[in-house]
């Protein structure tokens, strides 16, 4: 029976670029699918894989110009990244790279864009909880489920405990992501909520993207009481904070350094970061 079709490669390769000009970081992170057709029959009908090239392979590729292309937008990365491809492996006939982006905006204060800190577009829902017993007081709290932030530096983890268990090294300069679930009760009537909410999350934001982090928990300890300080009408703000982690990528096996340029974005497993912080 004839062989009527076949192709094969690599889906899910999912990468972070960071293209730094200056102190001045652009980020793009990308779900990339790389397939390729061609001289690779035998492998599905004869058992035979001398032309095929291995789908982690593939990947590796995509890592790779991933590190020496940086700077490029998504198209014209998907253009070399096809052309590579073809260049590398005369086997190949034909490629076709689909990615997807995540999209980050910058974030600004003053008016003024953030060289390194970012939130995610079409970002978090806010929410509202709302308590009374009859004969009672309402109790009311304002929040926001999945808002999501990061920061291409200005963020460490050292100096923790180290035992027999203990795999991570420590860094002082990561990247640090997160997507929050925050609420914060209320005590008093503000203004206006709308506003009042904003001006929380604001100086949340402003908070982590602005001061180094020693670590996601002193960071939103420091978020807490500014929050509270910002917004006398509120008696406690509560924050749960998964890691979103972005692993440095090792590219020595291709004689390829790796200065916090390429890294592997990944949700599973995760650091778990939470706490009230409220007014003594």
């Amino acid at each position: 029976m004839p062989l009527i079709k076949n192709r094969y490669g690599k889906g899910r390769v999912r990468v972070m670029r960071i293209h730094r000009e200056g102190d001045r970081h652009e980020v793009s992170q990308l779900d990339v699918k790389a397939m390729i057709e061609g001289d690779f029959a035998r492998a599905y009908t004869n058992a035979d894989n001398s032309t095929s090239v291995s789908t982690d392979t593939i990947k590796n590729v995509v890592n790779i110009v991933a590190r020496q292309n940086t700077g490029l937008c998504t198209e014209e990365f998907c253009q070399v990244l096809a052309k590579k491809y073809l260049d590398t492996y005369p086997q190949i006939a034909s490629v076709a790279i689909t990615a997807h982006e995540t999209k980050w905006s910058r974030l600004s204060f003053g008016g003024k864009p953030h060289p390194h800190s970012f939130v995610l577009d079409s970002n978090g829902k806010p929410t509202v909880d709302v308590s009374q017993i009859r004969g009672g007081a309402a109790v009311m709290s304002s929040g926001i489920d999945g808002f999501t932030f990061m920061k291409s530096t200005q963020s460490g983890w050292e100096n923790y405990v180290k035992d027999a268990y203990t795999t991570i090294p420590p860094t002082g300069d990561r990247m640090c992501a997160t997507s929050m679930v925050a609420s914060w009760k209320w005590s008093g009537k503000p203004a206006s909520y709308p506003a009042t909410n904003k001006k929380i999350l604001d100086t949340l934001l402003e908070v982590f993207a602005t001061t180094y982090s020693m670590s996601v928990q002193d960071s939103l300890y420091r978020m807490g009481e500014a929050a509270l300080a910002a917004a006398p009408e509120i008696s406690e703000i509560s924050m749960a904070c998964p890691n979103m982690h972005f692993i440095l990528m090792n590219l020595s096996a291709f004689g390829l350094d790796n200065n916090n340029d390429v890294f592997l974005p990944t949700d599973e497993p995760h650091g778990q970061i939470e706490c009230t912080v409220g007014r003594g």
